[in-house]
């Protein structure tokens, strides 16, 4: 069994995603940004498939809207 990878902020960025902390807590608390896990000290990390998944769920409420329409 292959251990997940981890990213940080700066790996968010890399891949697109530049929410603001706040704004991140805030779809995290309403369930609709993956949660972190803690890392050493006061780091948070992400599981990279996690947010593989959260980006392609974004694109596909894009394409279903633009199908809809």
């Amino acid at each position: 069994m292959s251990v997940p990878r981890l990213i940080d902020e700066g790996g968010l960025r890399e891949k697109g995603v530049t929410y603001s902390r706040m704004h991140r807590h805030r779809l995290i608390k309403a369930g609709r940004f993956p949660r972190p896990v803690k890392g050493a000290g006061k780091s948070n990390a992400w599981i990279e498939a996690e947010i593989d998944a959260y980006i392609a769920g974004l694109i596909a409420e894009r394409d279903n809207a633009s199908q809809a329409a």
